[in-house]
């Protein structure tokens, strides 16, 4: 086992959740990564659609229980003192698959070792371990000081939507949809008299169209009046599925270095995309016709390599007034597209 230290770090993540191009909702989900070595663990391992164990939208009682187990203070869930690293987004069930590692004290430090893919009790190296990756050793004082710092009450996130437009249907939708994938939404016109204690409950407020400018202003001074900061978001289409990935863009909190989809630029008929690790990117188009009726087009599902990228999109998909969601497990990218 190698003596070299890793160093060991927590950043704010993202599951990016969504309505996706054929009807199916993927549920949204806010957690806190591993950072070994200053790159998030998870894009260490093959891509992967999961969470870590130290999810922010659970109870505090669960969160706080999760935290401990990391820190041993607790027996490991798993038999050979086997923890659970990264898991299903959708549910807690093992039985969906599970990237778990032995978690060993060496003195004051901790070694996190033999991660291994698992769908049962027992973990078989042999044929499921992650060959390569770790042992990582870290040092007890900084890892204890990480994890123990999300036990302060701070690891709250706000995710909650302000929705602001003229077409109450639309924003109806929205807000449905919204909800579905596990983000709260409430609808309004004006935000003048809400109270600032009810303001600091929304992470982003999202503007239709029709929005003017002075209203846009009038907005934005109640949250500046309340000193709360929000990520705002102009509507680029009465779509619901664009604007939700829109949302979803605005409400991720990760440092943009620790991000996978890095980069996305739509023009002339091909999308130009970067990455930063191996992943499985997916390209939606979403066009407006003539009488405003919504046209959606699946352009391309693939895993790309890290670096930049260009890709062909069909033309008759991309027409008009059309718009591109670029979509990884963890991160949306939405542009419109310029002709």
């Amino acid at each position: 086992m190698s003596a070299a230290y890793a160093t060991f770090g927590l950043a704010p993540a993202m599951r990016a959740g969504g309505v996706l191009a054929n009807g199916d909702y993927q549920v949204h989900r806010d957690f806190v990564d591993f950072v070994v070595d200053g790159r998030p663990l998870l894009f260490q391992l093959s891509d992967l659609d999961a969470v870590s164990p130290l999810a922010s939208d659970v109870p505090p009682a669960i969160f706080t229980a999760q935290v401990r187990s990391l820190l041993r203070e607790t027996p490991a869930p798993l038999p050979g003192g086997r923890y659970v690293i990264y898991g299903c987004p959708e549910c807690e069930d093992l039985g969906c698959g599970a990237v778990t590692a032995v978690i060993d004290r060496d003195g004051d430090d901790f070694i996190w070792r033999d991660f291994a893919w698992q769908t049962d009790e027992h973990a078989d190296l042999e044929l499921n371990g992650y060959h390569g990756i770790g042992p990582f050793r870290f040092q007890g004082g900084a890892y204890r000081q990480a994890l123990a710092s999300l036990l302060d009450g701070s690891v709250g996130t706000r995710r909650r939507v302000l929705l602001i437009g003229a077409r109450v249907a639309v924003l109806a939708k929205l807000a449905a949809a919204l909800r579905t994938i596990g983000i709260g939404a409430d609808i309004t016109h004006d935000a003048r008299d809400v109270p600032a204690e009810e303001l600091r409950a929304y992470g982003a407020v999202a503007f239709g169209r029709a929005i003017t400018q002075e209203e846009r202003a009038s907005v934005r001074g109640s949250f500046e009046r309340a000193g709360v900061e929000v990520a705002y978001v102009d509507g680029l289409a009465p779509i619901v599925p664009l604007l939700v990935a829109q949302i979803e863009h605005a409400l991720d909190r990760s440092p943009l270095e620790q991000r996978r989809l890095t980069h996305l630029v739509a023009a002339n008929g091909e999308a130009g995309i970067e990455v930063t690790s191996p992943c499985r990117v997916r390209l939606t188009a979403y066009r407006l016709d003539r009488l405003y009726r919504t046209h959606t087009h699946e352009l391309f599902d693939g895993i790309l390599e890290p670096g930049r990228h260009r890709i062909a999109l069909d033309a008759k998909a991309v027409k008009g007034e059309s718009f591109v969601v670029a979509r990884t497990a963890g991160s949306v990218l939405v542009e419109a597209m310029a002709h």
